[in-house]
């Protein structure tokens, strides 16, 4: 049901050119996974709302569904009239706002706390029926990295507001514009950390795409649902992988101490480029949960092995 009380109905042959009936808003569309799911919803007729800081960010995502289907609209995590604007025709609110460091703007507890409580709150005001938070596999509100215990603390403030809101739990996700193979290729002494016996799930950005996607012809799941990849790998597995594929010798970086790498990524905040911060230095010492995956309550089967897929984003690292 839409806010205004009229019933989602869809029209027209199967595709990019069908009507689905849904209106959506993704906040974070211009992010890694953001992108991907807008591709996907766009290519089944859903008219999503796609909120942006940077115009020049949002630009590839028109071309992402039939004409009208995919409207752009700035907006501000502060700006509560800008959110209500953007939310305000829709049935389905899609949060995948997130900060893998914080900045002088904007600390974790801003973007992954107050962030997502303030488009709850909004999204509720305005008889948004379902609301979907992307969360990560690791949010504990006791854990000793920021950027997990805040992820927590957003689900819980938004669970206060929207008892029946989804929360997805993606583990670390790999892909075209990812943080993580394409990292390792460049930066390998960065992942040796912990003597690289970290041990991680990581998954293929379009099967979480793909999940999200879903959701909105599934019956309402409400909770948390677990995505991780279907295997449990070592960073040091990852580097013997990225140096196979690459067709690079292994990397001869020594492994640094955690004190020394939580110094130099101190350091590292003082430049205004992206640089590792001490908190992605705790991260690196955490192992991914090993609880269960939850795909098949998002109708996928199976999702893929990083081996599958690695070339494709790494052949572009190949020396020769």
């Amino acid at each position: 049901m839409l806010p205004s009380q009229k019933p989602i109905v869809s029209s027209g042959p199967p595709g990019y050119s069908a009507v689905s009936g849904h209106t959506v808003t993704v906040f974070g569309s211009t992010g890694f996974l953001g992108r991907y799911l807008v591709s996907k919803l766009g290519k089944v007729g859903t008219q999503v709302i796609t909120p942006y800081r940077d115009e020049d960010e949002a630009r590839h995502l028109k071309l992402m569904g039939d004409l009208g289907q995919i409207v752009r609209m700035e907006w501000d995590i502060r700006d509560e009239q800008s959110i209500a604007e953007c939310l305000r025709h829709s049935d389905t609110v899609y949060n995948l706002v997130g900060r893998d460091y914080p900045t002088k703007n904007f600390s974790y507890e801003d973007v992954h706390v107050a962030g997502p409580e303030r488009i709850a709150r909004i999204a509720a005001e305005n008889g948004v029926s379902r609301f979907i938070q992307v969360s990560h596999l690791n949010a504990d509100v006791n854990s000793p990295s920021k950027f997990y215990a805040t992820k927590a603390e957003g689900e819980n403030r938004v669970r206060e507001i929207f008892p029946d809101a989804t929360f997805i739990r993606p583990s670390s996700m790999y892909g075209y514009e990812d943080k993580f193979l394409t990292n390792m290729a460049i930066w390998a002494i960065w992942w040796k950390l912990n003597n690289a016996e970290t041990r991680v799930r990581p998954v293929h950005v379009m099967d979480v795409a793909q999940a999200l996607a879903n959701l909105l012809n599934l019956p309402k799941v409400s909770g948390v649902v677990n995505l991780p990849g279907p295997s449990t790998l070592t960073y040091q597995y990852l580097l013997d992988m990225v140096s196979s594929v690459t067709l690079r010798p292994p990397s001869k970086a020594p492994t640094v101490p955690k004190a020394v790498a939580e110094a130099i990524a101190s350091v590292g905040k003082t430049v205004w480029w992206p640089a590792l911060s001490p908190d992605e230095v705790a991260r690196r010492f955490i192992d991914d949960s090993e609880v269960a995956g939850d795909w098949n309550t998002v109708g996928i089967a199976e999702p893929s092995e990083i081996e599958d897929h690695a070339i494709t984003y790494l052949r572009r690292y190949r020396s020769a």
